[in-house]
Parts: C-alpha cells; structure tokens; sequence
C-alpha cells in the first residue's frame, strides 16, 4: 500500500541518512586499511623526498649521514615500486572485509519509501545492520 506524500518525505529521509551512514563507514574503513597497507611507502617516500636535495633538503642528521642524492632518489624510486601490490594487498582486505561484515548489504532501497510493509534488510548470517525475518536468498556477491 502506498504511503502518504508527508510519510514518504520522512521515509526517505531516514533511508538516505541511514544509506549516508553505511556509506561513510565503508569509506572509514576503506580509508584506516589503506593508510595501514601504505604506511611503508608513505614513509619509505617522505624520507626519500626530505632528504633529496633537489626537493626538500633537510638538515636533519641521518640525512647528512647516512641517506645522500643516490639513496634518496632510491628510496622515492622503491616507495613507488612498491605501491602497487599494496595497492592490491589493502583493496583484497578491504574486500574481504566488506564480504565477510556484509556492509554493501547494509544500503536500503528507496522503494521502502514508497510502500508501506516492506522489509528493512537482506538478512545474512551475522550481518550487523539486518533485522529478522528477511529473505535469505539475496548476496551482495555469488
């Protein structure tokens, strides 16, 4: 049974702040497991940018010491090698764990809006966003 023009406002309010919410949670996630994967290029690169001469130039000791021109610019060249299979690495974890928590299911269609009786979520074993008595039949993934 459809709902009422006012109803229907609310509904979809609440469903696009609920689906904002799933969203932003997917993107904190995504955001903490590449800033963990990366952290070795990301310092691996910083420490080559800051003591290179040409860029940077830092006074710091371990730069006059130890890292030169040659060393830096290696050190820039492996942080950039080494991004791309991390770049694999943190996307096969974020999927894994996106999978396995089943958040993309957590994102609620516009039609509960629309129509009164509809059910909240795609149940899955263990998903935390999902009510009882859903249709077990749905995947996010085959």
């Amino acid at each position: 049974e459809p709902r009422s023009p006012w109803c229907c406002l609310a509904w979809t309010l609440v469903i696009g702040t609920m689906n904002s919410l799933v969203f932003l949670l997917n993107l904190l996630l995504m955001f903490v497991i590449f800033t963990v994967v990366l952290l070795p290029t990301i310092v691996v690169v910083y420490f080559g940018f800051q003591c290179h001469s040409q860029v940077l130039h830092s006074s710091a000791r371990y730069c006059k010491s130890i890292l030169d021109d040659n060393s830096s610019s290696a050190l820039i060249i492996l942080g950039f090698v080494i991004m791309s299979p991390l770049l694999v690495v943190a996307m096969a974890i974020y999927c894994s764990l996106a999978r396995r928590l089943r958040l993309l299911m957590c994102f609620q269609p516009y039609s509960l809006a629309l129509y009164k009786g509809g059910r909240w979520c795609r149940r899955g074993e263990g998903a935390p966003c999902c009510a009882r008595g859903c249709n077990t039949q749905l995947k996010a993934w085959v």
